[in-house]
């Protein structure tokens, strides 16, 4: 084998090793869930973006017009409003959903994720 065909098969197989090596980093961001503390330390920093949550269920709440329930997970816990089933409190589950302020007052920030819609 000549050396040109050498360093062209040893490129090509650098670049496979990195190409693979970017699609198991992305892939694995995705299985890492948003601290909520982070979303409830700057709300309008996260405002709009998609995130996926985790943690325990601590109540469930169902009104006439809207279902939410809280997620814990140990650095804060925030609203998750919902179109599915509501979860049982003490559940640990994993949501993903945008982030929506809801309203500012003062300093004061009410901050839901907006679960999205289970796919069929």
């Amino acid at each position: 084998m000549r050396w040109s065909e050498r360093v062209s098969l040893r490129t090509a197989a650098v670049a496979a090793g990195l190409f693979t090596c970017m699609a198991l980093v992305g892939g694995c961001a995705a299985l890492f869930a948003t601290k909520i503390g982070d979303i409830q330390k700057a709300p309008g920093q996260w405002d709009g973006r998609t995130v996926t949550i985790a943690g325990k269920v601590t109540g469930t709440h169902n009104l006439l017009v809207v279902k939410y329930y809280q997620v814990d997970d140990g650095t804060g816990d925030i609203a998750v409003v919902t179109q599915s089933a509501l979860p049982h409190e003490g559940d640990h589950v994993r949501v993903k959903g945008r982030v929506e302020q809801a309203f500012a007052l003062g300093s004061a920030h009410v901050v839901v994720v907006v679960e999205a819609p289970p796919q069929r």
